[in-house]
């Protein structure tokens, strides 16, 4: 069994509060799990306006797959969610 961990700090630019924040997250998290079969969620930074550290978990039995998964998960969001900023993506393979 394979756990592949994705942890990413991204920048939200133009949010000025939680509420804010919260209405550009939430739909986030719940389109990563649509689209990837992932378990999302919103690990630090919450306090923070415009900062956000995400992580997303993905259970396989293949370690290329995992890791090909969650790559293709952050140029995804690259490329489909212009309004958010990676500053720094990380892939950690857990098992095998």
């Amino acid at each position: 069994m394979m756990v592949g961990l994705l942890k990413l700090h991204i920048l939200l630019p133009g949010c000025t509060s939680l509420k804010q924040k919260r209405s550009r997250i939430k739909p986030l998290l719940a389109r990563l799990h649509r689209e990837f079969n992932v378990s999302a969620a919103e690990m630090e930074h919450l306090d923070a306006w415009s900062e956000a550290l995400i992580a997303c978990a993905l259970v396989s039995n293949d370690p290329a797959h995992t890791q090909r998964a969650l790559q293709q998960l952050v140029h995804w969001l690259e490329a489909n969610w212009p309004d958010i900023e990676i500053v720094q993506d990380q892939i950690e393979l857990i098992g095998g």
